[in-house]
């Protein structure tokens, strides 16, 4: 008989074997479960112009060859789902909640929508979920508070709306939540505040409000990023946060916050982000921005300082050009920063963006700024700057969009903007830019958004290079002194949806070749000295919705077609030689009668104008002078530009002219709400200035300056 030992051996292997037996039975039957969720899954998951990653899912198969899927070392458990920018659509199954390993679901970056289901939140072995960059809307569900394992909560930039639940300061694990870009309510409950683990804070792009804890540093005291920006929130910068040195990104831009910049910022050397535009934060006594700045030199690593749309005062002080060496990205702008821009700003070599826009700096452009040849965005707009444009900006071969509007700045534009290469925009407007338009600034493949050289003084022929901005969308050249021929080239411009040029002295025809511009919303040619008939492609341009050709001196019948169709989006005003088909044909057969009724017009007029003046020339003699009138007079004429004049005579067109005279012609307009009559002197009439000078001093008609 056998051993009582052996009896005993056997009967361990015995059930050693039963148990391996049942382990395997049951780890089959979990992996068939894992593989049923997974299916159900795939049954509500679609994609739309991708090949679907799914589609390799093949139910005759084990799961953990499934891509995007991960199994255990023993490739009996699903412990990860990894379907992250597969562009998938659909809704998520509650079948997931069955994967009851999982530690890892990473959804982001798709296009999945439906409501967050209550299944999900069982999965109490779960430690990072991601369902970012979605559509996924209602609310997050109480029992997600079950996830004690949960490291990381990213579900920003979805639809998901609600308050943030109270509850989540039970995830005692939780280092990351981020649940920024979506449609969050309420104040944010206070107990977030004291969930000590968090590194990572993220509730920007909400509707949240209230005040910002002034202690939120000292109650999170392992913050690296606090993004607070585009909510409601009230009171002042927590100065707490300037107290975690170890701190990154500090984002809270777009709110309403007041106050000043607490002290601290000088203890943050490994700052990467500061960014509190668009709140009302002031400067004052000794909190100016000269001290913000020379604080944050400490902060060897920033890469991104936004002080923009503020209410900070001063001067920028030198101390700008001691700021990070890979300083990126510098928003100064809409604050009522003074003074000159310190030429030490040179020194920030690293910059791609530099806003200093809507401010009250005044002085020049510091040459030394084209040695920032990193530079992409240059923003001095809105301000007093004054002198020439450097040329040396030409060395800013990387800058897609350069804005300089609003400013005094004098001289012709460099033609070393030619070197702008991968130039997108160009807005140099409101100014006073002098000379030609460098026909070497035209020859810019890149520019494919805005050319607005708008309100400066720019004069001669639009060059024929204009029609090599193929990719532009707007160009505005209107209130300059430009003159001669449109260049028919303008049909290179294919790209082209807006078109100013109002206000200069263009003359000739409309070039036919606009109505190659299959794209043009609209076109403005008013107030020039443009000649001839409308071309008939006008009609072709299908897509146009205003038209505005007022104050010209076009003539003939209008084009029937087109936005012709509906005068009302058209502007013809101050053109008497235009006439609809019909009115055109009747006019030619009356031509001789109205030539007669219209010399008895003027004659007439005439007439009755040197009656009425006799008769009160007549009375102002019999009435005591007044003193000190006349002088006072004399010092308020206003000073009327020649365009306005030529409005208000539509164009000095004969059927406004009230009579002539030996020194010149009268005409009638109305000018500024007032009906005036407008003399045109014959400057080859000897005695013709003097005569307009008496006339001013005897009848107290407006002098030269009207």
């Amino acid at each position: 008989m056998p051993s009582s030992s052996s009896q005993q051996l056997a009967f361990l292997l015995f059930i050693l074997y039963v148990k391996c037996l049942f382990l395997s039975i049951e780890s089959n039957t979990s992996l068939v479960t894992d593989k049923e969720a997974l299916l159900s899954f795939k049954s509500q998951i679609k994609t739309s112009g991708f090949p679907n990653p799914l589609s390799q899912w093949d139910p005759n198969s084990s799961p953990c060859n499934w891509t995007g899927v991960v199994c255990n070392k023993h490739n009996t458990r699903v412990v990860e789902l990894n379907l992250s920018g597969f562009h998938l659509e659909g809704f998520i199954s509650p079948h997931v909640g069955n994967l009851s390993f999982l530690r890892s679901l990473q959804l982001q970056d798709n296009q999945l929508s439906g409501e967050l289901t209550d299944q999900m939140w069982n999965l109490f072995r779960l430690r990072d979920l991601n369902m970012s960059q979605n559509s996924l809307y209602g609310v997050i569900p109480s029992n997600i508070s079950k996830l004690t394992e949960l490291r990381s909560l990213d579900l920003m930039t979805n639809k998901i709306t609600g308050a943030v639940p109270e509850d989540l300061d039970q995830l005692v694990q939780l280092q990351v939540l981020n649940l920024g870009r979506n449609l969050f309510t309420g104040t944010v409950p206070s107990t977030i505040y004291n969930m000590s683990s968090l590194v990572v804070l993220a509730l920007a792009s909400n509707h949240l409000r209230g005040r910002l804890p002034y202690d939120v540093g000292v109650t999170l005291p392992n913050l690296l990023v606090f993004n607070f920006g585009f909510n409601e929130f009230t009171g002042g910068i927590p100065g707490s946060l300037h107290n975690l040195t170890n701190i990154k990104i500090i984002r809270m831009a777009h709110n309403l916050l007041q106050g000043t910049v607490p002290p601290g910022l000088g203890n943050l050397p490994f700052l990467e982000m500061y960014n509190i535009g668009f709140n009302k934060i002031v400067t004052t006594g000794d909190d100016s921005l000269e001290f913000i700045i020379t604080s944050l030199t400490n902060s060897s690593r920033l890469k991104f300082l936004a002080l923009d749309g503020n209410l900070l005062e001063g001067e920028i002080p030198e101390s700008v050009g001691n700021l990070s060496e890979v300083l990126s990205k510098l928003y100064m702008g809409g604050n009522r920063i003074s003074g000159n821009i310190p030429p030490s700003i040179a020194q920030l070599s690293g910059l791609t963006l530099l806003n200093l826009s809507y401010n009250s700096i005044s002085g020049e452009i510091p040459p030394e700024m084209g040695k920032l040849v990193e530079l992409q965005m240059l923003g001095l707009a809105g301000n007093q700057i004054s002198s020439r444009i450097p040329t040396g900006l030409g060395d800013l071969r990387k800058l897609n969009q350069i804005d300089l509007s609003g400013n005094q700045l004098v001289g012709q534009i460099p033609s070393s903007f030619q070197n702008f290469q991968k130039l997108l925009s160009m807005d140099l407007s409101n100014n006073r830019l002098n000379g030609s338009i460098p026909k070497e600034i035209l020859n810019i493949p890149s520019l494919s958004t805005v050319l607005n050289f708008s309100r400066n003084s720019l004069n001669g022929p639009l060059p024929e290079e204009i029609g090599l901005l193929e990719s532009v969308v707007a160009i505005d050249l209107s209130m300059n002194h430009l003159s001669g021929n449109i260049p028919s080239s303008i049909e290179g411009c294919k790209s082209l949806e807006k078109l100013f040029m109002a206000e200069n002295m263009l003359s000739g025809p409309i070039p036919g070749t606009i109505g190659e511009l299959k794209g043009l919303e609209t076109l403005d040619l008013s107030s020039n000295q443009l000649s001839g008939s409308i071309p008939t492609d006008l009609q072709k341009l299908q897509v146009l919705e205003s038209l505005n050709l007022s104050f010209n001196d076009l003539e003939g019948s209008l084009p029937s077609g087109g936005i012709f169709k509906n005068l009302s989006s058209v502007h013809l005003e101050g053109n008497r030689k235009l006439c609809l088909p019909l009115a055109c044909k009747n006019t030619r057969g009356r031509h001789g009668r109205l030539v007669k009724i219209y010399v008895s017009i003027v004659v007439i007029t005439t007439f009755a104008l040197c009656f009425i003046m006799a008769s009160l020339f007549h009375i102002k003699r019999g009435k005591p002078k007044a003193t000190g009138t006349s002088e006072q007079l004399k010092e308020q004429h206003q000073m009327i530009s020649y365009h306005e004049i030529r409005r208000a005579t539509e164009n000095f067109n004969p059927g406004n002219l009230i009579g002539k005279g030996s020194f010149g012609s009268v005409y009638k307009g109305y000018l500024n709400g007032v009906h005036v009559a407008i003399k045109v002197l014959d400057v080859a009439r000897i005695g013709s200035w003097k005569s307009f000078q008496c006339g001013h001093k005897e009848r107290g008609i407006p002098g030269p300056g009207v």
